[in-house]
């Protein structure tokens, strides 16, 4: 799984944003699950999905912080 470069997060608006995060979140939640069942090829897309949701935050903070 490739992940999400900062540069393209911020090309997105603030909607797209949220819905990207919300859709990781299930995804890392799905790979949790088939992890514990040993249906997981490749353990390194939990994370790469966690670092990108990472970034996620981070960039939606920094807008809710330079809006006030």
């Amino acid at each position: 799984m490739k992940s999400r470069k900062a540069e393209d997060l911020r090309s997105l608006s603030t909607q797209e944003l949220q819905g990207f995060l919300k859709e990781s979140e299930d995804n890392v939640t799905r790979l949790r699950f088939q992890l514990t069942l040993g249906q997981l090829q490749d353990s390194s897309s939990i994370k790469t999905l966690r670092k990108d949701i990472a970034r996620m935050k981070t960039l939606l903070h920094e807008r809710t912080s330079n809006a006030n």
